[in-house]
């Protein structure tokens, strides 16, 4: 559908790095939030070029960790104009009532080689149970610092949230399957140590 969380670049809080909170920035130039629809004729690959990512939790204790992916709506771009214009009407994302696509995690956790994230995504106000499996990579840029990777692709039903369900275009020609491509890259950073309490003023 620059998706994200999601959507959701989540993961990489994952990574085996040393106990304590950390923060996820993620390298802009090559992060993607996208997704590849299909048409009876051809394929529309597209992507979201505006997000929010808000990643904390303690890598060490995966039970900490909460993820939080918000990708505006408006920002869609498959590199046509007229196109583009009409998914953000109210036949598909409806962008003037619903801004945001919003991924919320609940549970993370390793498997084998795999990073597993389960949570909400919310489209169009319907909120329905997402899964996302990531392959992890991390390894030293150009720059020689050290950056994590996160690689997804997995499907979702277009129609389990009202996207194009009252498009006749849609209807006559768009498949409901729709691939979401998640490729997370970035860095590690630790939080910022909370400021010190004020004394208290003494009377």
């Amino acid at each position: 559908m620059r998706l994200p969380a999601l959507f959701l670049s989540a993961l990489v809080l994952l990574s085996p790095l040393a106990a304590g909170t950390k923060t996820f920035v993620p390298d802009t130039n090559h992060s993607l939030f996208g997704f590849r629809a299909s048409t009876l004729l051809f394929e529309v690959p597209g992507r979201f070029q505006k997000y929010k990512l808000d990643i904390a939790g303690d890598p060490a204790d995966l039970s900490t960790v909460s993820i939080r992916v918000e990708l505006e709506a408006r920002s869609i771009n498959t590199e046509n104009k007229m196109r583009d214009d009409h998914l953000r009407t109210a036949d598909f994302f409806d962008v003037a009532r619903y801004p945001k696509i919003v991924f919320t995690s609940r549970k993370a956790w390793r498997e084998g080689d795999k990073v597993q994230v389960q949570g909400l995504l919310t489209i169009r106000g319907i909120e329905k149970p997402l899964q996302i499996t990531f392959t992890e990579a991390t390894g030293l840029n150009g720059a020689g610092t050290q950056t994590w990777s996160y690689k997804a692709t997995l499907p979702i039903n277009r129609k389990d949230y009202g996207i194009g369900a009252d498009s006749v275009a849609a209807k006559i020609s768009l498949k409901d399957d729709v691939e979401l491509n998640l490729l997370l890259v970035g860095f590690f950073h630790d939080a910022p140590a909370a400021p010190a309490a004020k004394a208290a003023r003494k009377k």
